[in-house]
């Protein structure tokens, strides 16, 4: 019985990326591991529930049936916590800043994907009403493109009126951490004292608690610029694989 169900649920969990696939979702390989995981746990539950039927291992099975409740309600509150604190840090901080930083979020054929512009517009509106301060944009070479994210962001402002001279290119990193230490290391190229600046860091709502820690233990004085991010399927998307990106930082 466990044997068919898991069976019928790889073939669901497989029709479901086929479509995604098909589809073109972003970050559809999310949704398939979220239900995969989802599909594990049910799994387990029914093992245990088939196990609780027959007399040798009733038992047994109570037991690690306690143990698989507890450990998920413990996972389930924890997912909580770090939902509570990624919508806590979600907001623009009101404090002036000396130096933007624009995080990378991939490009689709060389131009700014749809998360990534809305960074770059949140960036564009602090400009205007302060303009002389310099903007670091971070990304390197993705799988795939011709320019790197920091060239298509570049541009994207340049074409926008923010004048190239303040623009900083931050063009080798592929990760959070790596945009945010290898921009310290520009800053401190280009005459920025990274321990008096207050810097900006700018990206998308869901992203930017997680973004200010890294950044704090990066030595900078870092405050939040928080771009919106479009749809709510996108938002569940995103704040959902957040909460395990912000649990991974706490681990390491």
């Amino acid at each position: 019985m466990i044997t068919i169900i898991a069976a019928a649920l790889a073939a669901v969990l497989s029709g479901i990326f086929f479509a995604l696939t098909l589809a073109r979702v972003p970050n559809m390989h999310v949704v398939f591991y979220l239900a995969l995981g989802f599909s594990a746990l049910l799994v387990i539950y029914l093992v245990l529930w088939t196990l609780s039927a027959s007399e040798k291992y009733a038992r047994l099975a109570k037991l690690l049936r306690r143990c698989y409740l507890v450990c998920l309600s413990v996972g389930v509150a924890f997912f909580i916590i770090l939902q509570a604190l990624i919508i806590s840090g979600s907001r623009t901080d009101d404090v002036e800043a000396d130096c933007l930083i624009v995080l990378g979020a991939g490009l689709r054929n060389g131009a700014p994907s749809l998360i990534l512009r809305r960074r770059l517009n949140a960036a564009v509106d602090y400009l205007q009403e302060r303009g002389d301060i310099p903007v670091i944009v971070t990304g390197g070479l993705g799988r795939g493109q011709t320019v790197t994210e920091a060239e298509a962001m570049f541009r994207y402002l340049r074409d926008r009126g923010v004048s190239e001279d303040l623009i900083l290119k931050e063009d080798r990193s592929t990760s959070t951490r790596e945009n945010l230490a290898f921009s310290v290391t520009l800053m401190q190229e280009n005459g920025l004292d990274t321990e008096n600046t207050k810097v900006a860091v700018v990206t998308n709502e869901f992203h930017l608690y997680r973004a200010k820690l890294i950044a704090g233990k990066q030595g900078l004085d870092a405050v939040g610029i928080s771009a919106d991010t479009p749809g709510l399927y996108l938002r569940i998307l995103y704040f959902c694989r957040e909460a395990f990106a912000l649990a991974s930082e706490f681990l390491k």
